[in-house]
């Protein structure tokens, strides 16, 4: 009640008719609307007079709607109008970024191998059945067969065997003198003592010397593919490490390249002798003999290479040893090999 009396008593002063009778919400709506109306009823009393005070108001009312702009600086005009052009072409940018967003995103095909390949390479793919395990020997004719180069190439066979290289007891190194060679000119080279490099030069040794083969190698002349040493010169080999060890060509007593015997260690080189080694992913890549060779020889040579990886099972290894065997010649399509094969 005492907020309905000072209503009416405000009501009153402005001039309004009211009364008791009316409410709050009345009392309230007439007084806003009353207020509202003042500005008005004010200009129509000043008259002329009135005007230049209102035209002032106005005037400072847009003067602080107006940027102040300075000489220079940030808040100069120029400055202004870089900050207003730089803010349209964010704009620009984003409302083409949205564009390009909504645009459905072409993806490109990819290609399979077989698809990228050349014709010669996809025609001899489609002798090879699909799935298919092949028998070993069945396997090396159709590896025969599907190679379209020019060249005598190679046939190979890559073992996935059941083997963690990181183990000691399973990083499986064996050395094999094929029953009919690799069918490649291999060129030997031996370092060794006066004696031992006569005795090589006897055997057949492409490359024997001493302190004149260190010679060539600080010149960077590696003309061999196998290198074999004597244990008595191996400690001078060593700074030759980094370049050697790379390309295969340090001497190991495991491969049968560090020994005494040269003349045997070169003649077992030359007859076709390959090193039977698990790469990091634990596969086996070795060469059995060329296409040219007759199927009966490629095959016995496969089958030695079976054996040998067979002996050298670590006895650690649990579950089963061989997983998958594949066949395949340089640049020509694998065919799978049945693992009971071996």
């Amino acid at each position: 009640m005492a907020k309905k009396a000072e209503l009416l008593e405000e009501a009153k002063s402005l001039g309004l008719d009211v009364n008791d009778k009316n409410t709050i919400a009345e009392l309230t709506a007439a007084i806003e609307s009353k207020q509202a109306d003042a500005p008005s009823e004010q200009l129509n009393e000043a008259g002329d007079e009135g005007k230049p005070k209102i035209d002032a108001v106005a005037e400072e009312a847009a003067a602080e709607e107006e940027p102040k702009t300075a000489k220079a600086g940030k808040r100069s005009a120029k400055a202004l109008k870089e900050a207003e052009e730089k803010a349209a072409k964010e704009a620009r940018k984003a409302s083409d970024t949205d564009e390009e967003a909504e645009k459905p995103k072409h993806v490109q095909k990819v290609r399979s191998k077989l698809e990228r390949s050349s014709k010669n390479y996809r025609k001899s793919a489609e002798k090879i059945e699909k799935g298919k395990e092949y028998g070993l020997k069945e396997a090396l004719e159709l590896a025969q067969s599907t190679s379209t180069v020019k060249f005598d190439a190679s046939v190979e066979l890559h073992v996935r065997l059941n083997v963690d290289p990181k183990q000691a007891d399973q990083n499986i190194r064996e050395s094999l003198v094929l029953p009919h060679g690799t069918g490649k000119a291999v060129r030997v080279a031996v370092f060794g003592e006066a004696d031992d490099v006569a005795a090589a030069k006897k055997a057949g040794a492409d490359i024997a010397g001493s302190d004149e083969f260190l010679q060539q190698l600080d010149k960077g002349e590696i003309n061999f593919d196998v290198l074999v040493a004597t244990p008595q010169v191996m400690a001078k080999l060593g700074k030759y490490a980094r370049v050697l060890g790379p390309k295969g060509l340090m001497p190991n007593p495991k491969s049968g390249t560090v020994t005494k015997d040269v003349a045997k260690a070169v003649s077992q080189a030359k007859a076709g002798k390959v090193e039977l080694r698990v790469d990091e992913t634990g596969i086996v890549h070795t060469v059995v003999g060329k296409v040219s060779f007759d199927n009966a020889k490629l095959l016995e040579n496969a089958q030695a290479v079976m054996a040998s990886l067979k002996s050298a099972k670590p006895a650690g290894t649990k579950g089963t040893y061989v997983n998958t065997i594949y066949a395949t010649t340089s640049m020509g399509p694998s065919i799978k090999i049945a693992a009971s094969e071996m």
